[in-house]
């Protein structure tokens, strides 16, 4: 039934294909002159099939497995430079409707306390995540029409667009909320969306059935197809995502390659984003009824495969995992991070004591954006607040050639140092302001167009003066 460029579900995700993918990787997890040359593939930057990613991820050879890690790094290093992009989730609504068995907002979960923001609320929380520094956000909602439809997401959408709040401003609105029509994803485009964002949470239909017992998003189809919907209603920065845990990790790393092949196929437009997230702890949740943990050494192998396999894709790993995980993930292929994330409703204005507990997750790494910041400087990495390519227009099949031919550097690099000299001006402690100084006098002899590099000059000086959000 396998076919890349059908329009339903089963066919291009089939678990005969998933299935005959694993077998063949265990057949030849120990053929060395087949991964090496896989590996030689992947170092062209022009990405790797299913089937090759899952033969990388079988192989037990330490040896291959350190070469595979080597490219990883390189390959994020000549697409992404050692920019690392930042965002925030922000809560809006935790009632929902769906019974999905791994999340606190399941709708029998009788209690959680059950909250969604007035605009009042979400011009509170975004003016707090200002005065953070934030300026790219993304946007969370269970399923219920009837306190979640789409027109409240699109109010808020508008309120958050609307707030300038001393120099702060929110300049990229991206959405995960659950499936919709191609008409509905037109009304999220007309409103400025960057990013629509939905989790597959499972490949595996059986088991996505028996996790979703009830409700609208118990239609597996429905949720599987939705990229496709977004595509044609002119959405063209999707981001996938799986929760690892829920199934097996080799089944759900073939089974999301084989989605982004799809988009691929049909669209010319590969997934703008991959989140490789894990199940953790939660309000009526128990990590410990789903056994397909993922270690941490074999989540870190999954990101470097998913890098070289998509390498022009983005990878993001939120606040869920610990500051250790995170900084061995982002040497492997991660380019962009959530920073001081609430995932309560309203949890950034006022944090809820623990007898209203609203958050969909319990986070691991807990420190400040600001702190989150200075230990990237401390790495070596530019953290970056750009959402230029989105506002300039760069999206979709606009955005690949530039990535692939690598000109998007001219853009990117002093895009990355701009906005964070936006924020050491801003909201930096001293700390942090020296670092970060230091990294931008540094970086910006880096920028290879030598008039860029003198307008760049220039425009970090106009910054230093007070004006604010240059682009590229």
């Amino acid at each position: 039934m396998y076919n890349v460029n059908s329009i339903h579900a089963d066919e291009f995700i089939d678990d005969g294909e998933i299935r005959a993918s694993l077998a063949y990787a265990e057949e030849n997890k120990n053929n060395a002159e087949l991964i090496n040359s896989i590996l030689e593939k992947a170092a062209q930057r022009k990405g790797l099939t299913h089937r090759e990613a899952a033969v990388l991820l079988a192989c037990p050879s330490n040896e291959l497995n350190e070469k595979m890690y080597a490219l990883a790094k390189e390959i994020k290093e000549k697409i992404y430079g050692k920019r690392i992009v930042f965002f925030a989730p922000l809560y809006l609504s935790n009632y929902c409707i769906n019974s999905c068995v791994y999340c606190p907002y399941h709708v029998k979960n009788k209690h959680i306390c059950r909250k969604k923001l007035t605009q009042e609320q979400v011009k509170a929380e975004t003016i707090a995540l200002q005065d953070m520094g934030h300026k790219r956000l993304a946007l969370e909602a269970g399923e219920d029409p009837v306190n979640n439809p789409l027109e409240y997401i699109l109010e808020c959408i508008k309120t958050i667009y609307s707030i300038k709040h001393k120099n702060g401003a929110i300049r990229r609105v991206n959405v995960n909320i659950a499936a919709t029509t191609v008409e509905d994803y037109k009304r999220l485009k007309e409103a400025g969306i960057g990013t629509y964002i939905l989790f597959q949470e499972t490949y595996n239909r059986k088991h996505y059935e028996e996790l979703h017992p009830a409700g609208p998003k118990h239609d597996y189809a429905w949720h599987t197809e939705a990229m496709d919907r977004a595509q044609e209603a002119g959405i063209d920065d999707v981001g996938l995502g799986v929760l690892f845990g829920l199934d097996t990790y080799a089944y759900e790393l073939v089974g999301i390659l084989m989605h982004a092949e799809h988009l691929e196929a049909r669209f010319g437009v590969g997934p703008h984003t991959i989140s490789v997230p894990r199940i953790c702890p939660a309000d009526d949740i128990d990590v410990g009824d789903f056994s397909n943990a993922v270690p941490d050494e074999m989540w870190h192998k999954i990101i470097a495969i998913l890098r070289i396999a998509v390498p022009y894709t983005g990878m993001i790993v939120s606040t869920r995992e610990s500051a250790k995980n995170r900084q061995k993930a982002l040497e492997l292929g991660i380019s962009q991070i959530s920073g001081a994330s609430s995932t309560s409703v309203g949890g950034y204005v006022t944090p809820e004591p623990e007898e209203e507990n609203t958050a969909q997750f319990d986070r691991s790494d807990t420190r400040t954006l600001d702190e989150v910041l200075n230990w990237l400087l401390e790495l070596g990495y530019i953290p970056s607040f750009c959402t230029a390519c989105y506002r300039e227009g760069r999206t979709g099949d606009r955005f690949m050639p530039l990535a692939k031919s690598g000109a998007i550097q001219n853009c990117c690099q002093p895009n990355a140092l701009m906005t964070l000299k936006e924020y050491l001006m801003d909201y930096a402690s001293p700390a942090t302001k020296e670092n970060g100084e230091r990294v931008i006098a540094e970086d910006v002899e880096n920028i290879p167009n030598e008039n860029v590099r003198r307008i760049c000059k220039e425009r970090l000086q106009d910054i230093e003066n007070g004006k604010r959000d240059f682009r590229f």
